[in-house]
């Protein structure tokens, strides 16, 4: 049975942080996000991920204090994002997230909403993890 909810793609995720301005550096210095709105006076940054954003909550502000204690490696609050990349280029990602002191994994084939394809897992300076996604293969592509 459907119903009058059919989700088509992620429209944003929210991330509460310790320290906003690592975060940025990371986020838009080293993924290539940019910063889309910045509403300071409740604490809150949002970036452009290609047609999602990812919203970074600081957790002393306004609505980062809402939310509780601060994400650590005992409290995380997600386990991994995912940015479909494009074009992926593994080699070259690796080397520039490197050059960057990120340590990313190594290149792994996994399955994503497009099917099963190249993907990179990288943390953040809070640690939270983020995969960087590549095309899937022809032949492993979901059935429309």
């Amino acid at each position: 049975m459907t119903g009058p909810i059919r989700p088509r793609e992620i429209d944003h995720l929210v991330l509460r942080v310790r320290d906003p301005e690592a975060m940025l550096a990371f986020y838009v210095g080293v993924l290539g996000c940019a910063v889309e709105r910045r509403r300071d006076d409740i604490g809150l940054i949002q970036l452009r991920a290609g047609r999602s954003l990812i919203d970074l909550v600081p957790v002393d502000g306004k609505l980062g204090r809402a939310g509780g204690a601060a994400p650590g490696p005992e409290g995380r609050n997600l386990d991994h994002l995912c940015l479909r990349v494009d074009p992926f280029d593994g080699a070259a990602i690796l080397a520039f997230l490197r050059e960057r002191g990120a340590a990313p994994g190594e290149i792994a084939t996994r399955f994503g909403a497009e099917g099963e394809g190249p993907s990179i897992y990288v943390a953040d300076p809070e640690g939270n993890t983020v995969e960087l996604k590549g095309p899937p293969a022809a032949a492993t592509q979901p059935e429309a």
